[in-house]
Formats: structure tokens, C-alpha cells, sequence
């Protein structure tokens, strides 16, 4: 306890908003070897495909903030907006790569939309996110009320598997990896169902 607290008071300290020019290097970086032919033979795919990743460990971070509260009693809840708005603005950039630098024919980005299931899945969850990052301001949260806007914002819990399960149809072959990640998406889902220690204790 000793130690979460220490790191509760430090995390108290901290500013969110530099999370934003933060989360944008990485972005400025990735371009920045494609055009200097630092990512091989097909620098698209690589960027969108790294873009997609980045976005989905954002979701994933964002997701597990709520149980790392409830179960260890770290808060970091402050962040959450940030790394919302950072998943929102990486999904974005990884979505306008394969339209602009990837696929390029409108007619054929409709096709694909519609007749490859990994793409409808991700379009699906990237159309959710759009009213959450519309919606995640003080203004929002005042003009729907906190209940709607929580409501709202369940949307989480669905777009975040959703966006795991597009990146499990997306890899070829077979691959552990994204299906670690699809499962440590339901793992913390599943945490939400059970109570806290903390509640647990109070009620013995």
C-alpha cells in the first residue's frame, strides 16, 4: 500500500495535457523514416500497420485504468481523456493511411468496406469512436449530463474488443500475438464484472 501510495501522490502531481505533444512523436517519427527509407521496401504498410498497433495498445491502456483502481488501488483516471483522445487521433492517422497512401480508389475502399469482414469490423469500431471524441470535453459532459454521457461512453466496451478482433483477422497466418491481445482485452472486461477487493473487504 505504501508503494501505490507513493505513486498515487506522484501521479497526483502530474499534468495530463503533455501527454498530447508526447503522444505525437511517435507519429512525426514513424513518417519521418518512411520518407527517409528507413522502413523497407513498402513503408505504407508498415506505418499503417504500426499506427493501428499503437492505437489499439491506447485502447487498451485506457481500458485498464478503471480495474488497476478498483483492484490495486493505483488512480490514474486523470489520464484517461488523454489517452482516449491519443487512440482516437492514432486510429485516425492509421485509417487515412490505408484511404490516401494505401488503397487510393474510392470505389475500391467501398468494396473493401463491405466484402472484407476485418475491414467492416475496424471501420465499425473507428465510427464509434468518433462520438467519444467528439464527447470528450467538460462542455459535452455538462450539455448530455453525466448519466447519458456515461451511457455514451459504454461504446468503449464494445469498439475495444472489436478493434482486437480486427487485428486478429488482420495478421496472416497464425500468429500469437494479437491473440494476446484480444485476450487481455476480454481479461479486463471480465474484471469489471467482479467486485473490488476493496468492496470485498469492506462488506467481511
Amino acid at each position: 500500500m505504501a508503494l501505490v501510495d507513493g505513486m498515487n501522490g506522484v501521479v497526483k502531481r502530474l499534468p495530463s495535457w503533455p501527454l498530447y505533444p508526447l503522444g505525437a512523436v511517435p507519429v512525426v517519427w514513424l513518417f519521418w523514416q518512411g520518407l527517409t527509407g528507413g522502413l523497407g521496401v513498402d513503408p505504407t504498410k508498415v506505418i499503417e500497420h504500426q499506427l493501428g498497433l499503437w492505437g489499439l495498445w491506447l485502447l487498451i491502456a485506457g481500458l485498464a485504468i478503471t480495474p488497476l483502481q478498483r483492484f490495486a488501488g493505483l488512480r490514474l483516471i486523470k489520464f484517461r481523456r488523454a489517452i482516449g483522445l491519443l487512440a482516437f487521433f492514432y486510429i485516425l492517422t492509421h485509417l487515412l493511411v490505408w484511404l490516401v497512401l494505401d488503397v487510393q480508389i474510392p470505389a475500391q475502399i467501398w468494396a473493401d468496406i463491405l466484402k472484407r469482414p476485418y475491414i467492416t469490423i475496424g471501420m465499425a469500431a473507428f465510427l464509434m469512436m468518433v462520438p467519444l471524441a467528439i464527447t470528450s470535453n467538460n462542455w459535452s459532459l455538462r450539455k448530455l449530463g453525466p448519466v447519458r454521457w456515461r451511457a455514451l461512453h459504454k461504446l468503449t466496451y464494445l469498439l475495444v474488443p472489436l478493434g482486437a478482433v480486427h487485428f486478429v483477422m488482420v495478421v496472416k497466418g497464425w500468429q500469437m500475438e494479437p491473440l494476446y491481445y484480444l485476450a487481455g482485452v476480454v481479461a479486463l472486461l471480465a474484471l469489471r464484472l467482479r467486485p473490488s477487493r476493496r468492496r470485498g473487504a469492506a462488506a467481511a
